[in-house]
């Protein structure tokens, strides 16, 4: 088969498969070497096979270095099999709402009654719900704009003044909102052009990288509807927040509380295939008190295009709406709280999105739970016992952190390659300087150094300014002190921008986006030491075109 890699970054690999030093990076490089990429990626480094955190840690790293990496392999098909197993999520959502309908609707299942403990068990789950976020949304509250592209706004043209320029879209269920946002200046700007809300169906299907075996499936919401589903998150989030569910700090607590359940097991993490694609309607409205549920419902998209043809959801709301992990947050959380009424959030019970930690001896039972309201468990990243927890990113073995590095670009330019020695520095120190994984990784790393410029070179500094520094010794920093004693480092940082100059925007939506908070970025010009233009321009999302050598402040 093709090699897919370049010389530079085989180069590298090789090496660094070499530094790992054990039996499955051996097995890597050859599969490399033949150019066996289909098995390469169906490998996978399973907890059950080791039995010390050091020997997963070289099997893991090998297995997963190019797992996530955004490549064409002939033979495999991201694409096709997101969108296969987003059908399959929709099959298992037509069977839970049956299922869960049926309940709801005529106490039977399967056409036999159900017993006192399930339609309490509903009865509850709707009480804690409503415990969590309350019995409704305010009934006015504010839209938010989110980062991405709608269908009236593509991937290129996201800032928030192009969204205001664009006609609106939203769906039928979706028209009340007109009135509210009428008031809004994004409204009166878009009535002085004159522009007519556009109704359509629902949202758009589109996929996003995610590893090199499958991408993962997301909607393009009505720009309108994204606008409140947003605004409908934020609401939800900040009362998630008064209940003991803080979404802002959630990822580092949910990593520091694996870490420490790693050490004494006494709490399990648990994890959810396809989450948000499985949470059905059914369940929504079983949650949801009808203040909440009417709302939520009048937002979602119905119906998703997929390959130029409508199809009916089945599921409540997919990745790209602005409240579905606000939303599945809650009804996780409060699916815990009904089966083991003892848990209290934040306390002995977490929540972030479908990661879900809650203590070893109340997991059987939630797991069980969960799989009745038609969700699947991640058997990968699901631990109840034994010496391994992951949540949120953070992989430990017994307090030691095992996370893997993962390429997910080919490497092209400077910056490209100092996230990789960076990488790889990070799993160089993960037992320590003097630890012989160490000294096997360094060939890698100064493999990666090679094919960075000499003056890019000297860009050492902290970890705490990220990628823009190699991350190295204090003693091999570059540094100049100011005259305000303030120590500068020399780092390799961005410099120039693809701009949306703000004066292209009719002064209605400049006027709206200065309200809702937008940030310029002056670019003044000067000519004999006077100011001839002082023109303000917006940055767009992955709006950076070239990098530079300079210096930034760290004392």
């Amino acid at each position: 088969m093709d090699q897919i890699l370049t010389p530079e970054v085989l180069d590298i690999t090789l090496a660094y498969m070499e530094g790992l030093n054990c039996p499955r990076s051996l097995m890597v490089s050859l599969l490399i070497k033949d150019g066996n990429w289909s098995e390469l990626f169906t490998m996978k480094a399973h907890i059950t096979d080791y039995s010390c955190d050091e020997d997963y840690y070289r099997a893991v790293c090998a297995t997963d270095f190019l797992r996530k990496l955004d490549v064409r392999v002939p033979g495999i098909d991201p694409a096709g099999e997101a969108l296969r197993k987003w059908r399959l999520a929709e099959e298992e959502c037509f069977w839970a709402n049956r299922r869960i309908n049926e309940v709801l609707d005529f106490g039977t299942l399967n056409g036999s009654i159900v017993s006192s403990l399930m339609l309490e068990f509903f009865k509850s789950l709707r009480k804690n719900f409503t415990k969590l976020v309350g019995d409704s949304p305010p009934v006015i509250y504010d839209g938010a704009f989110g980062p991405g592209a709608t269908v009236s706004d593509n991937s290129l043209r996201t800032t928030l003044p192009d969204k205001m320029s664009t006609i609106p879209s939203l769906t039928t269920s979706a028209i009340y909102h007109l009135f509210p946002w009428s008031e809004t200046k994004w409204g009166a700007a878009s009535a002085a052009r004159g522009d007519v809300p556009k109704v359509v169906r629902g949202n758009e299907y589109f996929t996003v990288p995610k590893t090199a075996l499958t991408h993962r499936s997301c909607g393009k919401e009505p720009s309108l509807n994204a606008f409140y589903q947003r605004g409908l998150g934020l609401v939800m989030k900040g009362r998630l927040k008064r209940q003991g569910i803080d979404l802002e700090l959630g990822k580092d607590i949910h990593q520091e509380l694996a870490r420490k359940a790693s050490i004494d097991g006494s709490f399990s993490t648990i994890d959810l295939t396809s989450a948000s694609d499985t949470l059905c309607t059914a369940l929504v409205r079983a949650c949801a008190p009808h203040g909440w549920f009417n709302h939520l419902n009048a937002l979602r998209s119905p119906c998703t295009k997929v390959d130029g043809k409508w199809v009916k959801l089945e599921k409540f709301s997919s990745m790209g709406n602005g409240y579905t992990f606000e939303l599945e947050t809650a009804v996780f959380t409060a699916i815990c709280m009904t089966v083991s009424p003892g848990l209290k959030p934040g306390k002995d019970l977490f929540v972030f999105g479908d990661d879900i930690i809650v203590p070893t001896s109340e997991a059987s039972v939630i797991i069980n739970a969960l799989k009745f309201c038609g969700f699947a468990l991640n058997r990968d990243k699901t631990f109840l016992t034994g010496p391994f927890r992951e949540s949120c990113g953070g992989d430990f073995w017994e307090g030691q952190a095992v996370r893997p590095y993962y390429l997910k670009e080919l490497p092209y330019e400077p910056q490209h390659f100092i996230s990789l020695a960076n990488g790889i520095k990070r799993v160089l120190l993960a037992f320590g300087d003097d630890h012989r994984l160490a000294s096997g990784l360094r060939t890698a790393w100064f493999r990666t150094l090679d094919q960075l410029p000499t003056v890019v070179r000297k860009c050492r500094g902290p970890k705490e300014l990220g990628d823009l520094v190699i991350h190295d010794v204090e003693e091999k920093w570059t540094i100049r002190w100011r005259a305000n004693c303030i120590r500068y480092v020399k780092v390799y940082r961005p410099a120039l921008y693809r701009k949306v100059r703000f004066s292209i925007f009719d002064p209605d939506v400049q006027f709206a986006a200065a309200l809702y908070g937008v940030v310029l970025n002056p670019q003044p010009i000067y000519a004999q030491d006077q100011l001839i233009s002082d023109k303000k321009w917006l940055v767009p999302r992955d709006g950076v075109l070239g990098y530079k050598v300079g210096w930034v402040p760290f004392s």
